[in-house]
């Protein structure tokens, strides 16, 4: 493991990160500059490239952030034991306070649309993520647990569509704290998804 390199007093590479992601959210990666970046931050353009070789490692950082936090809440699902329904929520419930947590970066994850290869890359991972939950789903509707008149890849976007839709209008320490809206989602979704006793 390499050691991160230390730049101007102040700017270590996470703040860099922190407001990297913040200005790709305002503008859109395409429409933000590293100099758009430099001027945010008060240091030169250099100073910027002591940490990140190029404005896409930035953005590769960024959701990498988002994503592995996904993937580890779906690594901890893939122990558990105990039947699909079960499993599914525990990946929903992970996947929504990841999303609370990593709130820009998520953010970010959600609005890149293909345009390089970091971005692909980023998308070719989401559908790895969401072909995990449609598999769950499956086994769960197998198990008799999930009703069978949706198709398993509708019942899993519409599920992680309302957890994404949290990016609208979710907000850290107003309101709601992240395990009570993670309370929510699964209630709604799973009281809707169940098949009756």
């Amino acid at each position: 493991m390499t050691t991160p390199r230390r730049g101007r007093p102040g700017y270590d590479l996470e703040s860099l990160l922190q407001v990297a992601v913040r200005l790709f959210n305002e503008r859109g990666y395409d429409g933000t500059s590293m100099e758009d970046l430099s001027r945010k931050l008060g240091i030169t353009k250099s100073a910027i490239y002591h940490h990140v070789p190029s404005k896409e490692e930035l953005l590769r950082l960024s959701v990498d952030r988002a994503l592995d936090g996904l993937f580890a809440v779906a690594a901890e699902t893939a122990e558990l034991d105990g039947r699909a329904i079960d499993r599914l929520e525990h990946l929903v419930r992970g996947s929504v306070l990841v999303l609370a947590d990593r709130l820009p970066f998520v953010t970010l994850l959600l609005r890149v649309r293909g345009n390089t290869k970091v971005e692909r890359a980023a998308l070719a991972r989401r559908r790895e993520f969401d072909l995990l939950v449609t598999d769950l789903v499956k086994q769960a509707e197998a198990e008799g647990d999930i009703r069978p008149d949706v198709d398993p890849a509708v019942t899993a976007r519409l599920v992680f569509g309302m957890v994404n839709s949290l990016i609208e209008w979710y907000k850290p320490r107003r309101g709601s704290s992240a395990t009570e809206v993670a309370d929510a989602v699964c209630k709604v979704a799973f009281e809707g998804l169940r098949t009756p006793s």
